[in-house]
């Protein structure tokens, strides 16, 4: 008893010591504080900045009560970390990530100073959570492709309801539109794209397995502009096709290659509020910028562990205020990137 007594009060000293210091900003190694990335290189005009790494909450600024820490001080627990986060989205302060390499959705709120790591929904034990997308009230759809569901959860993590399942085979890409209420889902596995309304019900699908115009060969990512035109990546056919609400092809751009401007390996994707379109390039590990007519505009990121590099790059979001953020998967982490001019990449 005497020993678990002096243990405990060493512990509590070491806590209290660690809560006087004042954090120090663990995401961004300490050699690249003075001079972080930009793109272009200097002397031109950035376009692209780098502004921090996330790993896990604290790095989101969430922390944990003295007692807390405590607590898990006495049970041997640190902190946890992405495993391999493969998709991403913010609102108002909250970070979703899906990683199916913990089998977990997070969900970190730096406003409540509060997280989640979702590992089971209702009776399910989550599997391969690959992507999600974000209602303007917080709430989150997660696609889990071995269960062939996507669930709706609310900012706790609690179920909702399963928001889609008829008609799935390998959900890998959602995007939300709060204009008409309507959930797309790209199907890897069945070459097409499913849109779900607010009661679960499938309404519409298009696309199948092929190569012509409003084919597909494994579409992975599906995103919306500010037009709320669906933007899906056809991976296999190394190009992004446009669609109209009721999947008419609109346009496509993109093309095999592996010169600059082309696409190698095509994930996620996003548009600014200029309506230039990213995508991320696993194989390059990069982000390709283009104008919607297809002309490539910029690159940012390359091969590697350190502040704006990638090793297998997937999801990506842009946030309303035009931050950029990329599920940097196989580096176990968020980057997220501004655009460092009031003008937008490419102007």
């Amino acid at each position: 008893m005497r020993d678990r007594c002096s243990l405990i009060i060493v512990l509590v000293l070491v806590l209290l010591g660690a809560a006087c210091q004042a954090p120090a900003p663990a995401n961004v190694p300490s050699a690249t504080l003075a001079i972080l990335p930009v793109w272009p290189q200097p002397p031109a005009e950035p376009r692209i900045r780098y502004v921090r790494s996330v790993s896990g909450a604290q790095d989101w600024g969430i922390i944990k009560s003295f007692f807390r820490r405590m607590f898990d001080a006495l049970a041997g627990k640190g902190d946890e970390h992405f495993i391999r986060p493969t998709g991403v989205a913010e609102r108002d302060g909250v970070l979703y990530v899906a990683d199916p390499g913990a089998r977990a959705l997070w969900i970190l709120d730096a406003v409540q100073n509060h997280s989640v790591k979702v590992t089971g929904i209702g009776n399910s034990a989550l599997t391969s959570p690959v992507a999600v997308a974000v209602r303007p009230d917080g709430a989150v759809f997660v696609a889990d492709t071995w269960l062939q569901k996507v669930f709706l959860l609310d900012r706790e993590g609690g179920l909702i309801r399963v928001a889609a399942d008829q008609g799935l085979e390998r959900p890998a890409g959602l995007a939300y539109d709060p204009a008409t209420e309507r959930l797309y889902v790209a199907d890897s596995a069945s070459h097409q794209i499913l849109s779900y309304g607010p009661d679960g019900v499938l309404v519409r699908t298009w696309g199948r397995a092929g190569t012509r115009d409003g084919e597909f060969n494994h579409p992975t990512h599906i995103a919306l502009d500010k037009t709320g035109t669906p933007l899906v990546t056809d991976a296999l056919n190394f190009r992004i096709q446009a669609f109209d609400a009721e999947g008419r092809f609109l346009w496509k751009l993109g093309r095999h290659g592996d010169a600059s401007g082309d696409l190698a390996a095509p994930k996620g994707l996003a548009t600014d509020n200029a309506g230039h379109v990213y995508i991320v390039d696993a194989l390059f590990d990069t982000v390709e910028i283009f104008d919607r007519d297809g002309s490539f505009l910029l690159a940012f990121g390359e091969r590697g562990s350190q502040a704006g590099q990638f090793w297998l790059p997937a999801g990506l979001f842009i946030d309303p205020r035009d931050q950029i953020y990329v599920a940097d998967a196989y580096n176990r982490r968020i980057q997220v990137f501004a655009l460092g001019s009031d003008k937008g990449a490419g102007q």
